[in-house]
This record gives structure tokens, sequence and C-alpha cells, in this order.
């Protein structure tokens, strides 16, 4: 039986008197299974899908076709079952000001039935940080913190599945390392893991499959690792002082000084560095790497016929 289970789930926004037009179709027949165990990412770019998907797994949002289960669960008709597997960490930092961190896990706790996990709710302040912080008032805590109160209440009652979506937007890196080391842990120990981030290389990290929505549908779906060895192409990397011309930018993949560019062989690399030389530019650190899960991202993206492996 698998952890999770998309079946044909489509989702349409219809047009309003307030926003004329034809229809958003945000999802369309996403089907996919995450198994019991799976350490499972779920990629695309802002508007492709993926928070409409978790929406609906969460029960926040109901498919206008399809089906969801959870460990056997549906999602509509089954909800208490399915919502008490799930432990949900949201994008958005929601939080009730006036308790403290201890009696906020508490309260979730309340929501489950579950009474006297005090143990339980230790180790996860201990393993999230969060250990002095325990006695003080959610709304006296800064930003990172409060995304760590987040992740503890999703895990208070011990679910199976673990819902991360972007829970590591915008804080530092040390809170990223506590909350892998702790969700790498609870995965090994046999809880599974559906995470949605725009750090690729956490995904790479710590994925072993990942599905990419692009406008609502599923466009690659494959083991990671698999996703890596079927990238076209190698990439030429290295670091200029000035702005490259425009035929050259336009094939690069362009960060503040470093300038990437796919090379399928040596010929490509020996064009490209011609071109460079030719532009009256100086390459400096040049290197060749092979291509990582963001060369991937940004090639399954702009194939216009999609690619499912």
């Amino acid at each position: 039986m698998p952890a999770i289970s998309f079946q044909s789930v489509s989702k349409t926004y219809p047009s309003t008197r307030n926003q004329p037009g034809p229809d958003l179709k945000a999802l369309d027949s996403v089907s996919f299974d995450i198994q019991q165990g799976e350490f499972f990412g779920l990629l695309g770019p802002n508007g492709a899908g993926k928070t409409t998907l978790i929406s609906i797994l969460a029960g926040l949002s109901r498919a206008s076709s399809g089906r969801v289960m959870v460990h056997g669960s549906d999602v509509v008709l089954d909800y208490a079952n399915a919502r008490r597997k799930l432990g949900i960490v949201p994008q958005e930092l929601v939080f009730d000001p006036f308790f403290t961190v201890r009696e906020a896990l508490r309260i979730q706790s309340g929501y489950f039935g579950i009474k006297h996990n005090d143990d339980w709710i230790d180790e996860l302040l201990f393993n999230l940080g969060l250990a002095d912080k325990s006695h003080a008032n959610m709304r006296q805590l800064s930003g990172g913190m409060k995304r760590r109160v987040l992740v503890a209440q999703a895990l208070v009652h011990k679910p199976q599945v673990i819902v991360l979506d972007e829970p590591t937007a915008g804080v530092d890196v040390e809170l990223r390392q506590t909350l892998w080391q702790f969700i790498a842990r609870l995965n090994k120990e046999g809880s599974t893991v559906l995470l949605t981030t725009h750090y690729l290389e956490e995904a790479e990290a710590l994925c072993s499959r990942i599905a990419m929505l692009k406008q609502g549908r599923v466009v690659a779906l494959a083991q990671t690792s698999a996703l890596l060895k079927a990238a076209s192409s190698n990439v030429l990397r290295f670091k200029i002082d000035s702005k490259l011309p425009m035929h050259l930018a336009d094939k690069a993949r362009i960060t503040g000084r470093i300038v990437q560019f796919p090379a399928h062989n040596a010929h490509e690399i020996e064009q490209y560095l011609a071109a460079i030389r030719q532009a009256g530019l100086v390459a400096e650190d040049v290197e060749i790497r092979k291509a990582d899960l963001e060369d991937v991202f940004l090639e399954v993206m702009t194939d216009k016929s999609g690619v499912v492996a």
C-alpha cells in the first residue's frame, strides 16, 4: 500500500465576475504514488500546482476530480484518519501569539487526542534547537525559531507521513542542517517524507525520487539518480568581469559573475571559450562539471514536449 496515492487529480478554478476569462486549471490529471519510507521531492516553478496538490492532500482544498489516499484512507471520505497520518509543515508562519512553545505543542497534541506526551515534546524541542525556548511566548521568537516550532507541531503526533512545503525558505544555514538531520533520522526510522523546495541542492541530496510539475502536469517522474544520469550535457562554468554578448547570454545561465553553458562534448566547450576570447573577455576559474539537479530542472522546464522518465 502506498503512503500517498494521487489518482488523476485535477483542480479547476472557475472564472468569476471579478476575474473574468477562461477557467484556471491548476492541476491536470496528476497521478503518482509515494511508497512507504520514501523521501520524495515535488518540484516545479511558482504556479506549477505544488501547493494546490498539498492543500488537497491536507484536506484544505477539494479536487475537482480524482482521488487522494494516505495509507489507504481517502482524504475526503475518511478525512479524520487521513489527517491523523499526516504531519504538515506549511509555507506560511502561522502561530498563536498567546501561548508558549510548550503550550502550543501540548495544544496541537490535543487536536489528535494525545495527552501526557511531554517526553516526545522534549525530544522534539531538543532535536530542533528549541529546548531553551520552551517557555518563551510564540510572539517573542524570531522567524527562524517560529519555523522550528511549526516543524515540531507537525511532528508532535508522530505522523506516518511528513509533508514539508518549502520548510527552509528564508531561514539560516543552522536551521537547515538541524532540520535535515532530524528529518533524515525520522525517515530512516520509517517515516515517509514529501518535500517541496526551491533549493534544488537540498532535493538532490535528500530525495530518492522526484516528480516535477509544470502548469499543473507531471512532466518528470523518476529516481533522482536516473534524472541526473539522463541529463543531456555536462556544464562549462567560469567567471567573467564583463557582460556577455547577447548571442552568448541567450544560451547561458548567469549568476552574478558566474557563467554556465551546457556542453555536450569537447568541441562545444572549445567553441564557447573561443567565442568568449573573440568578444574580448577573459574567462577565469574555468571548470567542467557534471549536470546537477538544477540543470536537469531547467532542461525539463524548457522542453515544450514534456519529459516523463
